[in-house]
């Protein structure tokens, strides 16, 4: 789905009980200000500031957010069935990535069903201390 500013804003604030982050387009991620879940609302510093990603997994969804020209792309993926994968981020943050994976007919394979990656999202942090 796509929305505007103020309905992105809006649609982030409203996922306090989600885990995940926001990057602002003017500066680095703040791991105060941007990690979720959290109780305030997040709000664009300058006028000239905007979400440029967000992603953010409560259970078995997964949600991206992407700054695409006028508007914000939203994304929900559920990762019930996904294999899951742990990166290190920022600050040495545990982050779980899933993997969404979909079998399909495959030319090279005489058209044998095999795995094909279909996408990759966020899935949360891994608990614990980082590392």
């Amino acid at each position: 789905m796509r929305k505007n500013r103020t309905e992105v804003i809006e649609y982030i604030n409203s996922l306090k009980e989600y885990e995940g982050y926001v990057q602002f387009s003017h500066r680095p991620i703040d791991l105060e200000r941007d990690l979720f879940p959290r109780t305030e609302d997040i709000v664009p510093e300058t006028k000239q500031s905007f979400v440029y990603e967000a992603h953010f997994c409560k259970g078995s969804t997964s949600v991206m957010i992407r700054q695409v020209n006028d508007a914000w792309l939203v994304s929900e993926t559920d990762i019930n069935s996904a294999e899951f994968e742990t990166f290190y981020g920022i600050a040495g943050l545990k982050v779980k990535m899933a993997q969404i994976w979909e079998e399909k007919p495959d030319e090279l394979c005489e058209g044998m069903n095999v795995n094909k990656l279909q996408k990759v999202v966020f899935a949360g942090f891994e608990k614990g201390e980082a590392s």
